[in-house]
């Protein structure tokens, strides 16, 4: 855990100073009793009003010095603990965005949220703690045994009589509840999970009548959290009457024993006040060096959980590459690819031979499951192959500079994604210095202009989240807008063109030859019609590249093609 304080780097400013404060203040309250003892020994019991006055001011001075010191550790713990969760957030954040597809699909979404809000939250927390309490509640305690011992050395082994006692209430806690703490993080996860499932669901939920199961699925994960933190925290609950159990026993046996020494002159009564102040310092430090604890076991188990994340190795490196020398061809070749997507899985590639020509159109059909996704996101390094190599511009993907690999390729994925904001914003994704006039011709390219025009705040449009004010065909259009704004060398659309009508699939695949003339473009498509005029139509099926030419060839010499084709103009001639 103390590995993550590098990030509070900019804060040692406040993580030094403020427990110095509170230290300070610290002082002040064990010093406090002793006056208080005078002031009733030397003051009120001798009746000298002067005396007790001029106690009282000290008092209350320190008093005063104490809460301002109070005040200055409290508002430099606040900067220090939320400036280290948010470099800790950001640095989290980070390392996430340089995570390969695989590295992500391993720790999957739910967790990923879990660590960057939980988690951190319960470090910023432990932060806070250390600079507040963590010099504080063991110098009171060490303190106030001294300080008993001071006054008289009888007394103070009632302090160290209660220290075992208070200890083995301790251990008891903490080894029932740390356990129990982690069980809650790991329902936290599967929490997150199912109610991120439900809401990106719900339309699905709803056309299946599925509402009553969900509910009852969601009622018991969220009962099982329950139970666990209920039970963790009734056992946590016990360490605060126990030590007032403790306290009030200690105080017993001072009155008792103080009283018998005050009789016989051995302490004042002052004293035995004094002595009671002590014990409930001592005792109730202690309570606080318990919850410390149990707050650093938590915090040890989130740091466990986010350092997992950071100490992650990219198996996709991103880091800056000399500038290479491009091939003049400047293709996109596929030699003898195969993938899987784990180390034990099946191959989801097998043995893959293309050669994709700069500017040239490439159709990739087959049946579901076939491969067609996986093989384009080869292209960007979101995976890395598992056999062979890909090139693009003659050069292998893996000696491209990430950053500049990807500039040059724009994909739109499967599931169409906007994002939260206008749809001007959502078209700077494509390129953040997009002008207005840049942002309407793709528009018009991605065939959306016109019922943009129509909308009343045009680019201005408000996208809520998802694109759910949108339907399926519109949101299609404007990733594909936002994807060739910036007209990059190769565009991927991994079957974009689904939710379009006939008619909608041709205007937009007759503007995307015209305007992106110096664009190779990859269409993955289950529609025939969508791809037959490609330049060369590649045919996968179960991994396996089972026939690649032009539509014409593909149709003397690919039953698997001849198959697509005929059960789509069956279907066809069933709607006429």
């Amino acid at each position: 855990m103390f590995g993550l304080l590098r990030f509070a780097k900019k804060y040692r400013k406040q993580v030094i100073l403020g427990p110095f404060f509170k230290f300070l203040e610290a002082c002040f309250e064990l010093v406090l009793p002793l006056f208080m003892a005078r002031l009733v020994d030397q003051g009120i019991r001798m009746q000298d009003r002067a005396y007790v006055l001029q106690m009282a001011g000290w008092m209350l001075l320190m008093s005063v010095i104490g809460l301002v010191c109070v005040m200055i550790c409290q508002y430099y713990s606040s900067i220090a603990s939320q400036g280290f969760g948010t470099e800790l957030r950001n640095q989290l954040m980070k390392k996430i965005n340089q995570l390969s597809h695989a590295e992500l699909n391993s720790f999957g979404t739910d967790t990923l949220i879990t660590r960057m809000t939980n988690d951190i939250n319960q470090l910023q927390l432990a932060l806070a703690m250390l600079i507040r309490l963590v010099i504080r509640a063991p110098f009171l305690s060490i303190g106030s045994v001294i300080m008993a011992f001071y006054i008289n050395v009888q007394m103070g082994l009632i302090f160290l009589l209660m220290l075992p006692v208070f200890c083995i209430i301790l251990y008891f806690i903490i080894k029932t509840t740390v356990p129990l703490y982690k069980k809650v993080q790991e329902k936290l996860d599967l929490l997150n999970r199912q109610i991120s499932q439900n809401l990106s669901g719900v339309r699905v939920i709803r056309a299946f009548s599925r509402k009553q199961t969900e509910e009852k699925h969601v009622n018991e994960i969220t009962d099982d959290l329950s139970s666990i933190y209920i039970r963790v925290s009734n056992i946590s609950a016990l360490l605060t009457p126990a030590t007032t159990l403790v306290m009030n026993l200690g105080i017993l046996a001072l009155l008792y024993l103080g009283g018998i020494k005050v009789e016989f002159g051995g302490l004042q009564q002052g004293e035995v006040l004094a002595l009671i102040n002590y014990m409930n310092q001592m005792l109730l430090a202690l309570i606080v060096v318990s919850n410390l604890v149990i707050i650093f076991t938590r915090a040890s188990a989130s740091a466990s959980r986010v350092n997992e994340v950071l100490a992650v190795v990219p198996s996709i490196h991103s880091e800056d590459k000399e500038e290479l020398s491009s091939n003049s061809s400047q293709e996109i070749i596929f030699d003898h690819v195969s993938f899987r997507y784990q180390p034990d899985a099946g191959l989801a590639l097998n043995n893959i031979n293309l050669t994709i020509p700069k500017n040239s159109v490439l159709g990739i059909t087959g049946p579901t499951g076939g491969g067609k996704s996986t093989l384009t996101q080869l292209i960007p390094r979101f995976y890395d192959v598992s056999e062979g190599n890909v090139f693009v511009n003659g050069i292998n993907v893996r000696d491209w500079s990430i950053e500049k690999l990807r500039k040059k390729i724009a994909i739109t994925p499967q599931t169409a994604v906007l994002f939260t904001g206008t749809i001007r914003e959502n078209l700077q994704w494509g390129k953040e210095d997009a002008t207005d006039e840049e942002c309407w011709q793709a528009l018009a390219t991605a065939q959306c202009k016109d019922f943009v025009e129509q909308l009343s705040e045009g680019l201005d449009t408000y996208v809520y989240e998802g694109g759910k004010n949108f339907s399926g065909g519109q949101k299609q259009r404007l990733t594909i807008a936002r994807a060739l704004i910036h007209k990059p060398d190769v565009l991927i659309l991994d079957d974009s063109l689904s939710a379009l009508d006939y008619q909608t699939d041709l205007n937009l695949r007759t503007a995307l030859k015209n305007d992106l003339k110096e664009t190779t473009l990859i269409l993955i498509s289950q529609r025939i019609s969508s791809i037959q005029q490609a330049d060369q139509i590649l045919v996968l099926s179960s991994g396996k590249q089972v026939g690649l030419g032009t539509h014409e060839e593909l149709l003397r010499s690919s039953t698997d093609y001849q198959e697509i084709v005929a059960s789509q103009e069956e279907g066809n001639a069933h709607d006429d």
